[in-house]
C-alpha cells in the first residue's frame, strides 16, 4: 500500500529531563510533525510511505530529511529551498504541572511554498491513500492552497483521503479552522478527530452525525481523560458502515504523550489498508497510540507485531 503524507516536519528542542523552558540550559533535538510522524510509523510497518513538503536547502533541513529516510520513507518528493525550518519547543509535564509547546515556525519554507511547485502527477501515482492533518492548512494562505490543491489531485488519482482535525488553537481560531477544514472534507473519506473538537469546531456530538454531515466513509473519535501529567486514560472509537465501535481503554504511565494522536491515525491507515473489520481496526489503532506513549520522540517505533501483541493484552513483560 503506497501512502502519500504532506505537511510540516520540524526541529523539535525539549529541555533535558523535566526541566522548564525558563530554567533549560540545554535541550534535546529531534524531528518531528503530525504527517511526518504517521509516514515513519507506516514505514516501520512495511508500508509504502511517502511523504512531501519544502525544506530549507541547508543543514537542518537536510538532517530533518535523514530522519525520515533513516524511519524508511520515501523523501524524493521534498523539495528543497525557503530560508527556515519551523522549530517547536516541547516542555514535558510533571504531576500536576501540563507539559507545554512554544511554536516558532511562522514563514517556514513549507508554510511559504505554493500549490504550482510540487508535482502532483508524479506524486500521487500509484497512490491507494493520501493522509494530512488541520495542522497544514493553519499554517497560512499558501499552506491552506497546497493542501486542498493536494487533496484534489488524490481524488483525482484514485487515493482515498484521511484527516486527522488535529486542531491547535495556538495556530488559529475555531471560526477560520471550521471553514478551511469544511473545504477539504468535501475530498476526505477518513476523519479522525477528538470528542471536544468534533463539538466545537463542527457542533457534532457522536461519529455518525459527522459521518452524515459531511459524508464521510469512516469517522474514528479519539478520547483522553487526563489524571495527572503523566498518567492519563486513552481509548477510541470508529464508525463505519452505520456500526460504532469503541477500543479497548489503556490506562497509562506516559513516558512521551506527543505523537500519540499520529501513531492512532497511522494505526488506523495500516488497518484499514489491511483489509481490518471495524473492531480490530480500532483496536489496532489504539493500541498504536498506547505503545507511542511509552516511547521518546515523536514516532511510533513499535513493530506491527508488537503493536498485535498489546492488542491481545500482553505486554510489559520482559523478552528473554
Amino acid at each position: 500500500m503506497k501512502v502519500v503524507t504532506l505537511g510540516e516536519i520540524m526541529l523539535r528542542l525539549t529541555p533535558r529531563g523535566f526541566a522548564r523552558l525558563v530554567q533549560a540550559g540545554e535541550f534535546e533535538a529531534r524531528y518531528g510533525g503530525a504527517e511526518a510522524n504517521v509516514a515513519a510509523a507506516l514505514a516501520n510497518w512495511g508500508e509504502e510511505a511517502v511523504f512531501v513538503r519544502k525544506v530549507p536547502a541547508n543543514e537542518l533541513g537536510q538532517a530533518a530529511v535523514n530522519s525520515l529516510r533513516a524511519a524508511g520513507v520515501d523523501t524524493r518528493h521534498v523539495l528543497r529551498g525557503g530560508e527556515r525550518l519551523g522549530l517547536y519547543y516541547a516542555e514535558r509535564g510533571a504531576d500536576r504541572r501540563t507539559g507545554k509547546v512554544v511554536y516558532d515556525r511562522a514563514d517556514s519554507a513549507f508554510a511559504l511554498s505554493r500549490a504550482e511547485e510540487y508535482d502532483w502527477d508524479g506524486i500521487f501515482e500509484g497512490a491507494g491513500r493520501f493522509h494530512i492533518t488541520g495542522i497544514t492548512p493553519a499554517l497560512g494562505r499558501n499552506a491552506e492552497a497546497v493542501a486542498l490543491a493536494a487533496c484534489k489531485a488524490a481524488k483525482e488519482h484514485g487515493a482515498a483521503v484521511s484527516l486527522d482535525v488535529n486542531y491547535r488553537s495556538k495556530l488559529w481560531g475555531k471560526e477560520r479552522a471550521a471553514k478551511a477544514l469544511e473545504k477539504l472534507f468535501a475530498y476526505v473519506d477518513v476523519c479522525i478527530v477528538n470528542e471536544n473538537h468534533a463539538r466545537e469546531l463542527f457542533g457534532c456530538s457522536d461519529e455518525r452525525t459527522l459521518a452524515e454531515r459531511y459524508n464521510f466513509a469512516c469517522v474514528a473519535f479519539t478520547y483522553r481523560r487526563t489524571q495527572d501529567a503523566l498518567h492519563n486514560s486513552i481509548w477510541g472509537s470508529l464508525y463505519a458502515g452505520g456500526e460504532r465501535v469503541l477500543s479497548r481503554r489503556y490506562e497509562m504511565e506516559m513516558i512521551d504523550r506527543i505523537g500519540g494522536g499520529d501513531a492512532f491515525a497511522a494505526g488506523l491507515l495500516y488497518a484499514l489498508g489491511h483489509g481490518f473489520e471495524p473492531q480490530k481496526a480500532v483496536d489496532f489503532a489504539e493500541a498504536a497510540s498506547c505503545f507511542k506513549h511509552s516511547v521518546e520522540g515523536d514516532v511510533c517505533f513499535a513493530s506491527a507485531e508488537e503493536i498485535a501483541a498489546l492488542c491481545s493484552g500482553s505486554g510489559g513483560q520482559i523478552e528473554r
